[in-house]
């Protein structure tokens, strides 16, 4: 793939950049066994070869073909091939894929950010492809496992990874094992009530994710900020660090609502290490201060005082790594 060539550097230099519509990547030579890991977004596809003890030896990235399942399967199929040729000999072992939504019990991949995602057998369609053991999971419980295994919270067995972006949700290790419910609904934390108010955005999104997710963060400084244009977080982040003040409340109100959802979960699952990740957490020196203060005001005090709360260095290749990781054991039975 001449985008992926062109835009090759090695892991002794600087991070890839990512380009609108040009893929890029990062090869290291010489390795040969790897596993291949996918991080599906609602826009872009992310992938790497990850060796069994946690290394990404090549990755690129480029907009989802969201027009059909189907594309996007051939998709991952075509980056698989084309980084598998990037280092010398290197050989595909097995394979995991991190998908925005919910793997059933029967294997069907449901993605509402994807048109046609309803019941969608990606797995197995993958395993027929790239004929190696293929593992799916949830873009929360990959991340939680990425950061359990090579970030924040390594060889933790009571974790939470809090996503917030566009969205909220949360990957919830407890005990060594990933939560997931009866119907893989665990870590729905956008759904969780912060407020007796009632608002139209609770029942679209759900409470904590209308308030403190990204849109909301914006829709709440177009009102404080008496903006007629429509704002992104983005704006907000960088009309607060110049000192707009209203700016800046909206993000100290953000801390406090996140907060309350962080003590509610910390009071619920008692975790060693509660990890925040996602698009949000760029903005982190905004609200974090008030987000541990009303953990301290809100949660269990014994659970407040032991929990270490940390912004993630690992990003979304968190859901590369955990992915990896369950690509690794559907090779064996042995844990990582």
């Amino acid at each position: 793939m001449r985008a992926v060539s062109r835009g090759a550097r090695t892991l002794d230099g600087c991070a890839p950049g990512h380009h609108r519509g040009v893929a890029s990547a990062v090869i290291i030579r010489g390795v040969q066994k790897c596993l291949f890991a996918a991080d599906l977004g609602g826009t872009k596809l992310a992938v790497a070869l990850v060796t069994n003890t946690g290394r990404i030896v090549a990755r690129t990235s480029e907009a989802v073909d969201g027009r059909s399942p189907g594309r996007v399967i051939d998709q991952i199929v075509r980056l698989a091939g084309e980084l598998k040729a990037r280092p010398p000999g290197a050989k595909i072992a097995a394979a995991g894929v991190a998908i925005p939504g919910l793997v059933r019990g029967n294997g069907t991949v449901w993605a509402p950010n994807l048109a046609g995602w309803s019941r969608v057998p990606l797995a197995q369609r993958l395993r027929a492809r790239l004929r190696v053991p293929v593992a799916v999971e949830s873009d929360r419980n990959a991340a939680v496992l990425g950061e359990a295994w090579k970030g924040a919270a390594r060889g933790r067995s009571d974790v939470i990874v809090l996503l917030v972006g566009t969205g909220i949700g949360a990957g919830i290790v407890s005990g060594g094992a990933v939560l997931r419910g009866a119907h893989e609904l665990s870590g729905c934390a956008g759904w969780m009530v912060v407020t007796d108010r009632d608002d139209p955005e609770f029942a679209r999104c759900g409470c904590l994710e209308a308030l403190a997710a990204g849109p909301g963060l914006a829709r709440a400084a177009s009102r404080e900020m008496k903006v007629s244009g429509e704002l992104t977080a983005a704006d907000v982040a960088e009309s607060a660090r110049r000192g707009n003040r209203a700016a800046s409340a909206v993000f100290a109100q953000m801390g406090r609502t996140l907060g309350a959802g962080v003590a509610n979960l910390i009071s619920l699952f008692d975790p060693e290490v509660m990890v925040l990740s996602g698009g949000m957490t760029g903005a982190a020196d905004l609200y974090l201060d008030e987000l541990k203060a009303a953990v301290v005001r809100y949660a269990q005090p014994l659970a407040a005082k032991q929990v270490k709360i940390v912004v993630s260095k690992l990003g979304s290749d968190a859901n590369l790594l955990g992915v990896a990781k369950l690509a690794f054991q559907s090779t064996r039975k042995t844990k990582i």
